[in-house]
């Protein structure tokens, strides 16, 4: 099942997607889904981010390529860090570059959108955490990340974290093609399966830390191939099953 959340008349409500027909849902879906009967054209409705996550906790250097391109160690334990609410913005949204940076990359990533209170989950059990997945681009000042010596400014810009359109809560990540393509140009090619912590790894290790909410997100890393963008630049995350995200850099 495809779900999203829609704007209409001042409105926001999740819904589920059907074609070019989305059936509007009762309150939240995580709990399950019911219907109120209502339902629009999707031309009609405005696409927003598919979840509310309180926080997006994103994975580093879970490809080891990219670890390498980035002349960075290989972990022994996943290296995590936190995206602000802040920072989402949905398919379709505009990727605002700051005047504080000089150089601002797109990161493919597959996004888990977590579906219930989760701490201290064993791997064997992390997937029953799952609500869905989703695409996201895991957008980052380059230059402050350097300058700064961590992660944090240079990840939270507002509007660093596009993800959506939907969540497909009948997916399966694993064998899947991951690309970023820039203005039409592929500049990220990789595969789900070359992470080094897969999904379950990394629900259980991130709640042994912190608890994961309804919504959540959970960004699982970028392969080799990140670079630059500039204004006016078309940024399209695809991965393999799942449907395109894009967004323009103003």
């Amino acid at each position: 099942m495809k779900l999203l959340r829609a704007g209409r008349e001042g409105q926001a409500f999740y819904a589920a997607l059907r074609g070019d027909t989305i059936r509007r849902l009762r309150g939240l879906p995580y709990d399950g889904i019911a219907y109120t009967g209502e339902e629009y054209s999707l031309r009609d409705v405005r696409i927003l981010t598919p979840s509310e996550p309180t926080k997006i906790v994103a994975v580093g250097l879970n490809y080891a390529k990219h670890a390498g391109e980035m002349k960075e160690e290989l972990k022994k334990t996943p290296v995590i860090f936190l995206k602000p609410p802040t920072s989402v913005i949905a398919h379709g949204q505009d990727i605002v570059y700051p005047g504080a940076s000089a150089r601002v990359d797109y990161e493919a990533e597959l996004g888990v959108v977590i579906k219930k209170l989760c701490k201290n989950v064993p791997a064997g059990e992390a997937l029953d955490y799952v609500f869905g997945y989703t695409a996201l681009n895991d957008v980052t000042a380059r230059d402050l990340q350097a300058a700064d010596g961590q992660w944090t400014r240079a990840k939270s810009f507002d509007t660093f974290c596009p993800f959506g359109p939907y969540i497909d809560t009948d997916y399966d990540p694993a064998n899947k093609r991951i690309t970023s393509v820039l203005n039409g140009e592929v500049k990220q090619d990789a595969n789900t399966d070359d992470m080094l912590y897969n999904v379950a790894e990394l629900i259980s290790f991130i709640s042994e830390c912190m608890t994961l909410l309804p919504g959540d997100v959970i960004a699982t890393g970028t392969p080799e191939g990140i670079g630059p963008m500039q204004r006016g630049d078309v940024i399209e995350i695809i991965i393999e099953g799942l449907d395109t995200l894009q967004n323009r850099v103003v």
